[in-house]
């Protein structure tokens, strides 16, 4: 178990209709409900910053680990953006959530929550984005941008492969780390994503994610209906957060994203951290969350 601030994390499993998540939390239970989604490859320790900082202001964290990474549950209905987004919005019902609630979401986590912050069904009011801005707002980025992305995003492709990922994952994991986030030491972090992909199936799980981009058809109609969203522009309040040596996504397009977003959103460029910057810059990413989130109602 990894280090954290102040007290360890509680550990709530939530059982959804078609999946049991196992979350780690911190906080007082009856603080306001912020709910932390990870992503690829992570694990819900990649908010143990940022949950006991919040905790410390009077708020209940909770950080599901994504259906099909242990301890959670390996999914019935499988793996894609809705299902993901409905699972968010099932904990916030599980949870008490309310009109306060906030979602935190990164990578994978953070394309869902800005589907949700753009979907009218949606019941959180804030949210908080991290490594991915909204997709609709990415659109006409410049086209310089291009090529250097393509060969950045070579795992996309690669993830679509069959069995390859599941049977070479012991080496393009640390690679992924190392690329993303120059310069950081993710091997602790890298310890607990294997950890929660202990067989082939909980890895098949994860890049699952990506293969589900290429048969639509397949996406069960209740989470098409969540999905419907995904290239929207959030309309309720939102923080979106990039590392400015993000080695998944080039900087360049969450800025050029930047221009796009309804003025109820604020965008800040983190210097010196890369795609995992809630665990490269802690101090400062907690910072600029808790100041957005505010002191609890």
């Amino acid at each position: 178990m990894p280090s954290t601030e102040h007290s360890g994390p509680e550990v709530v499993r939530v059982q959804l209709p078609t999946v049991e998540l196992s979350c780690l939390a911190w906080g007082p239970g009856d603080g306001p409900l912020v709910v932390a989604l990870h992503g690829f490859p992570d694990t819900a320790w990649t908010w143990r910053h940022l949950g006991p900082h919040l905790a410390a202001r009077g708020l209940r964290v909770v950080a599901p680990f994504l259906r099909g990474y242990a301890p959670s549950g390996l999914a019935t209905d499988g793996y894609h953006v809705g299902a993901l987004m409905a699972d968010a919005v099932a904990l916030h019902g599980a949870l008490g959530g309310d009109e306060r609630t906030v979602l935190v979401g990164h990578d994978w986590g953070a394309i869902a929550a800005n589907a949700l912050g753009a979907h009218p069904d949606s019941p959180y009011q804030r949210i908080v984005t991290l490594a991915v801005p909204p997709l609709g707002a990415m659109q006409g980025a410049p086209i310089r941008l291009t090529p250097r992305q393509l060969r950045m995003s070579w795992y996309t492709i690669f993830n679509q492969l069959p069995l390859l990922p599941e049977r070479t994952v012991d080496r393009w994991l640390p690679r992924l780390w190392r690329d993303w986030s120059p310069g950081y030491d993710g091997a602790e972090d890298v310890a607990l994503v294997r950890a929660a992909w202990p067989t082939a199936a909980h890895v098949a799980a994860a890049v699952g994610y990506y293969r589900a981009i290429r048969a639509p058809w397949a996406v069960p109609a209740a989470y098409k209906a969540w999905a419907r969203t995904l290239n929207g522009i959030p309309t309720v309040p939102q923080l979106c957060l990039q590392g400015a040596d993000d080695g998944c996504l080039q900087a360049a397009y969450a800025e050029h994203a930047a221009t796009n977003l309804p003025g109820t959103a604020s965008f800040e460029l983190v210097a010196g951290a890369g795609h995992f910057l809630q665990v490269e810059k802690p101090d400062v990413v907690n910072a600029l969350i808790a100041e957005f989130i505010g002191p609890p109602a």
